[in-house]
């Protein structure tokens, strides 16, 4: 079986390597974009990750924009996507999830949480 690939898209290089080390430790294959643009141009040339993660607050295009556009490209349709940020709001939560987001994680991350909601939405991964 394929190894399970997650893209992670974040403006933070921090925040980058910190999810990138959690999935890496736990087996999971990574991608990672420093921005909705540069994720979406990976995306449209090709890559197919199992999963999606992404920050909201990012420079150009958010993460609410990155979620509209990945849902408009073939293949992608349904592919999980989580949003990764320091918001908590309801309204944010709803316009993401209206957006197409699959799930919401707050930061900081907890590790061990962020691999179990991997779990659920990637079986086998």
């Amino acid at each position: 079986m394929l190894a399970t690939t997650i893209m992670i898209v974040d403006d933070s290089p921090t925040m980058l390597m910190s999810i990138e080390g959690i999935l890496s430790k736990a087996g999971l294959g990574v991608v990672k974009a420093a921005s909705g643009e540069q994720a979406l141009a990976t995306l449209q040339a090709g890559t197919k990750p199992n999963l999606l993660i992404t920050d909201l607050n990012m420079g150009a295009m958010n993460g609410i924009d990155l979620i509209r556009r990945v849902r408009k490209l073939p293949g992608l349709q349904f592919i999980p996507i989580l949003m990764l940020t320091t918001e908590s709001q309801q309204d944010k939560r709803n316009e993401a999830k209206s957006a197409g987001a699959t799930g919401w994680i707050v930061k900081p991350v907890d590790p061990e949480a962020l691999l179990k909601v991997i779990c659920q939405l990637v079986p086998g991964a």
